[in-house]
């Protein structure tokens, strides 16, 4: 996950912080973490770590008589620990994109790099020129009136319109070492449709300016050796159905933690003596 400017992690997840002074806005992000079941994450966390016991058993059956807690304890957490490194690598991608979109100097890294080239791959296919057809990278877009924020990876003018005439594309990239570059989640339509419906982007200097008018919204998968533009239709319906699931995450952060459970009246008569 990427850092953007005025977001901040919270108990319950990220927020943006509205430098209009406003109250606290919910991330996009959160909102579908919260709400949006990622039903593909158990089967894969369970694979994993099948994977992980098969390929390491007979180390794993020695420790076991004498270090059953610790080894228990990194079962569990292989999932999570592939997770973080995808995670972290996927926050190094988006900076160098953002870094090469701005024709600025890109921190040499090995892992990085080949997915760079695919960007590239992909900016020369469209015969993209940075000067011109840029309209914004990684822009915080408000919906202050329902109150959530989020953070558009790119928007950019492609020729997809009658006659090649460009149009005004939002698109996310997503990255990944095993999905196929043609792969995507449903909610990916939800998250563009959140932002491509907001109301105000802010400037660098934290002004308002009204959110473009997006002809087209898309996930740009970027691998290690390929590379897709996956039109996604993040409509109105698609805004819909966001903003029921923003509903549930105001109920389930604002919901109690724990309740009290119902004790027994101690001033209730037994049968015996009510009887």
């Amino acid at each position: 996950m990427t850092n953007p400017r005025h977001a901040r992690d919270t108990q319950r997840g990220r927020y943006y912080d509205d430098p209009a002074g406003g109250p606290p806005l919910v991330s996009v992000t959160n909102v579908l973490d919260t709400a949006v079941a990622k039903k593909a994450l158990i089967p894969w966390a369970v694979k994993l770590t099948v994977e992980y016991v098969l390929a390491n058993l007979p180390a794993i059956t020695l420790r076991l008589v004498t270090e059953h807690t610790a080894v228990v304890k990194k079962i569990k957490a292989v999932h999570r620990e592939v997770k973080e490194r995808a995670a972290d690598l996927g926050d190094r991608i988006h900076k160098a994109a953002e870094q090469r979109l701005l024709g600025a100097p890109i921190a040499r890294d090995l892992e990085v790099m080949p997915y760079i080239t695919q960007l590239e791959l992909w900016l020369d296919a469209w015969g993209v020129d940075l000067d011109k057809h840029i309209e914004a990278t990684e822009i915080t877009c408000v919906h202050r009136r329902l109150g959530y924020a989020g953070t558009a990876d790119l928007m950019i003018w492609l020729p997809t319109g009658p006659g090649r005439a460009l149009e005004l594309w939002l698109i996310d990239f997503k990255t990944s070492a095993t999905r196929p570059a043609k792969s995507v989640y449903p909610e990916n339509t939800l998250q563009l449709a959140a932002l491509r419906y907001c109301e105000t982007v802010l400037l660098p200097d934290d002004t308002d300016a009204p959110m473009p008018r997006i002809a087209k919204a898309g996930v740009l998968n970027l691998r290690a050796s390929s590379h897709a533009l996956v039109p996604m239709p993040a409509d109105r319906d698609a805004h819909r159905a966001f903003r029921g699931a923003l509903e549930t995450t105001r109920w389930l952060h604002a919901a109690p933690s724990s309740y009290t459970a119902l004790l027994p009246s101690a001033a209730r008569p037994s049968r015996k003596a009510a009887s």
